[in-house]
């Protein structure tokens, strides 16, 4: 037996393609500071709006390539002929109105930047700092959303930011490590006595 299998992981990455393992293991619920890579999460979980997270994992590395890795500086630059060839692009999601609002995501983006000095600051003070762990039970203890994505939601809103719902939002907290949900039985759980719960 090896070691993928002997491990106890959250209900969702139990017994998944190794893509959602990988995932689970090493990326989701780990505080991330790094705002190109923020921007991937902030698009990604956008374009699975309506679909499963296992078919936007899938497409990722096609994502990135063609998203220019993800830099949104030159993502807020694109124009009708790159439009135009994501709407073609069989490796990502062609959806018109995702990609639409992935490039004016990518200007909110900056203009976030310019205000805050990063997206990383301004997302983190959402949270004061640092990450919410919950140690939730069981998959019903981990709601869809919270009043702190509610929050969020709004604010990115009121930004110019799209594709950016009180749902979306807490994946994306939970993808970025601002909101902890590892499930207290999972290997990756984090069992500080000092933890803080997500409001709710």
């Amino acid at each position: 037996m090896t070691a993928t299998t002997t491990k106890t992981r959250c209900w969702w990455a139990t017994d998944a393609s190794p893509v959602m393992t990988a995932y689970h293991d090493d990326e989701w619920g780990t505080p991330l500071h790094d705002d190109h890579r923020l921007f991937e999460l902030l698009i990604l979980e956008g374009a699975q709006a309506g679909l499963s997270w296992s078919t936007i994992l899938n497409k990722r590395e096609a994502y990135r390539k063609a998203y220019r890795d993800f830099d949104p500086a030159k993502v807020a630059k694109f124009g009708a002929a790159a439009r135009a060839a994501l709407a073609a692009n069989a490796g990502i999601v062609r959806n018109v109105a995702k990609i639409g609002w992935s490039i004016r995501n990518a200007q909110a983006f900056l203009a976030v930047q310019r205000e805050f000095g990063s997206f990383d600051a301004y997302l983190w003070s959402f949270a004061g700092g640092a990450p919410f762990v919950n140690l939730p039970k069981s998959s019903a203890d981990v709601p869809a959303s919270t009043p702190l994505s509610d929050r969020l939601s709004k604010d990115l809103r009121a930004r110019g930011f799209g594709f950016v719902g009180s749902t979306i939002c807490y994946a994306f907290l939970q993808a970025t490590g601002v909101v902890d949900d590892h499930l207290a039985t999972c290997f990756r759980a984090r069992k500080s006595p000092g933890r803080r719960r997500t409001p709710r």
